[in-house]
């Protein structure tokens, strides 16, 4: 069981990269209302996880987890910021994103290794999707809501009506 923990805690230092890539990538892209949107409902279906026993927690590790992981969104929402550039929204690039991303992977992997010995490690899986789940959905709720604030104090929906030409233009 320790090497399932290992390799979880390796894949989780993995994704943990990989999101601060596409993070990076986003910023030089403009925003989205979609963009915002979809990774939490696509992260939704790992909920089916608890259709197996084993993934199975009780209602206070349910409630543990999902306090945790409000917490760990509030840390992000602080860092995540929309500016006006060229007539579109953009993600605002912060230099405390990564590191505050890497710390709060870093508190994850001690957590999940002090727990390990305590809680089985199919319970701790569902413990620790429930804590992500937790982080991302407030956060990208906050996101979601910045974003629209920011689009309709701009003249930005004019920028994005298609363009008409006429024979003169």
């Amino acid at each position: 069981m320790d090497w399932m923990v290992a390799a979880s805690s390796v894949a989780a230092v993995l994704m943990g990269i990989g999101a601060l890539f596409v993070r990076m990538r986003a910023a030089k892209r403009p925003a989205s209302a979609k963009k915002i949107i979809m990774p939490p409902l696509f992260m939704s279906t790992g909920s089916l996880m608890f259709l197996f026993p084993e993934f199975r927690v009780t209602w206070l590790e349910l409630l543990e987890a999902a306090a945790v992981g409000m917490v760990f969104s509030l840390l992000l929402m602080k860092t995540s910021k929309f500016e006006v550039r060229d007539n579109d929204i953009y993600l605002k690039r912060s230099k405390a994103f990564p590191i505050i991303l890497m710390s709060l992977l870093v508190i994850r992997i001690i957590g999940k290794l002090v727990l390990s010995t305590a809680i089985d490690v199919g319970e701790l899986g569902g413990m620790f999707f429930i804590l992500a789940f937790a982080m991302i959905v407030p956060w990208r709720i906050a996101m979601y809501r910045q974003y629209i604030k920011l689009k309709r104090q701009t003249p930005i929906n004019a920028i994005h009506a298609p363009q008409i030409k006429t024979p003169l233009s």
